[in-house]
């Protein structure tokens, strides 16, 4: 089981200061700067093997289901690499990676593999040595592709840095500037950011100094908030001052990378580090390269909701639970016409004790290239026969995927999927996930 933050943004912290006005906030999305983002755009991937997309298909009948598949599972989140597999990580890259590219869709990657990691605690591990660290990532990097790849690099290996000396972090501050340049060499179009902590911990002229120790002039930019629960407005002025400090050292166009997927709750809940037992943190801003702000490249859930930290449960393992918490109050996810795929139901014709449905799939601004439909029966309610598509039914669930036929939309493109039912002929609700 792979073992990820517990903190992220850490409990040892002392509340930075920074001078830089809050940027108005409506909904949770920020409304200042540009239209669009900062130099990101596209589609974010969504991995069809993560933790929560396995325990939904495993769990239709469960109660929280229905709110863990429909804003927890649908959304895009980062994929960890924090399992010490030299032999092996390349292999698992490019399969994240072509898949992505495979639906035109630009995956998240979130490197945890740096020695004396967690400096000891819950999430404790990474590389024996830098030598072998370097291997890790020289053999990470062959699995990148030459497509974009977002890249959050060590989370905390920056921010917290109680346990290394004063040659320890040098040791650090290098192997981390060198797997930057590792990673680039290997793919220009990989977009990296490293460790920007969060804005209730270190200063923003501290951590300015961090990164550029570390060598964010090589980077794209930072990431701030993995594991925390700061507001949008806060971390976005605390990246605004990072970004101040940067350009007084005579280092530009650095940008921000913010995780949301825990920041949404009461600002009562922004203290508690732990989410494993804290009820008052809820999910943030739903996944989005499309930020509004010149400086802000995307809203990201790096730290994917439900997976513990590691004070109660094991760091890493998806517990249901927290997932239903963080997500049972929260606002539905933006639809998904603008991109990954949509869905419509309508009654072609029924007779006593059956029907005939058909459901109309169609993709959104990008192109697909699979596609399955989830829907809740009425009781009463059993599919016989259907076409075009791969039905299978688990209790009152339904799910039906495409053929090898008609996965591939183009933007804007459809499919139709027709059956035959038994049960009295009522309005049903697919809900189309893209893959």
């Amino acid at each position: 089981m792979r073992d990820h933050p517990r903190r992220g943004s850490r409990w040892r912290a002392a509340v930075a200061t920074t001078a830089v006005a809050c940027a108005a906030v409506t909904a949770g999305l920020i409304t200042t700067g540009s239209a669009r983002a900062g130099t990101l755009s596209g589609t974010l991937y969504r991995d069809p093997s993560s933790q929560v997309v396995r325990w939904v298909e495993a769990n239709p009948n469960d109660a929280r289901t229905p709110v863990i598949r429909d804003k927890v599972a649908s959304q895009p989140q980062a994929r960890w690499l924090a399992a010490f597999n030299p032999g092996t990580v390349a292999s698992e890259v490019s399969g994240v990676v072509n898949a992505a590219n495979a639906a035109n869709q630009i995956p998240v990657l979130s490197v945890y593999e740096i020695p004396n990691r967690d400096c000891g605690g819950a999430s404790a591990g990474g590389a024996p040595d830098y030598t072998q660290y370097q291997q890790w990532i020289a053999n990470f990097a062959q699995g990148v592709g030459s497509r974009t790849v977002i890249v959050i690099l060590e989370t905390d290996a920056l921010a917290l840095q109680t346990c290394l000396s004063g040659s320890e972090v040098a040791a650090r501050d290098q192997a981390i500037a060198r797997a930057v340049q590792t990673i680039k060499n290997a793919d220009p179009n990989a977009k990296m950011y490293l460790d920007g902590g969060h804005s209730a911990w270190n200063s923003a002229t501290e951590q300015g100094s961090r990164l550029k120790a570390a060598g964010i002039q090589y980077a794209d930019g930072f990431f701030t908030n993995v594991s925390n629960y700061q507001p949008l407005s806060n971390e976005v002025a605390y990246g605004r001052s990072i970004i101040s400090y940067l350009q007084s050292q005579g280092i530009s166009g650095k940008h921000q990378i913010i995780d949301t997927s825990r920041n949404g709750g009461a600002v009562g809940a922004q203290g508690d580090w732990c989410g494993d037992d804290n009820t008052d943190h809820r999910i943030g801003a739903y996944p989005t390269l499309a930020t509004g702000d010149q400086n802000v490249d995307g809203y990201l859930w790096v730290k994917p909701p439900g997976e513990a930290d590691g004070c109660v449960y094991t760091a890493g393992n998806f517990v249901p639970d927290l997932a239903y918490n963080l997500a049972s109050t929260a606002p539905n996810p933006p639809s998904s016409g603008g991109s990954g795929c949509t869905s419509t139901y309508q009654t072609v014709s029924s007779w006593q004790g059956g029907f005939q449905g058909q459901i109309t799939v169609t993709a959104g601004a990008s192109a697909i290239h699979g596609w399955k439909l989830t829907m809740s029966l009425p009781s009463g309610v059993s599919i016989g026969q259907l076409w075009n598509g791969t039905l299978i039914t688990s209790g009152s669930t339904a799910t039906i995927t495409n053929t090898s036929w008609n996965g591939t939309l183009a933007p804007g493109a459809a499919a139709q999927v027709g059956f035959t039912a038994t049960g009295a002929a009522s309005p049903l609700t697919p809900t189309c996930t893209a893959s």
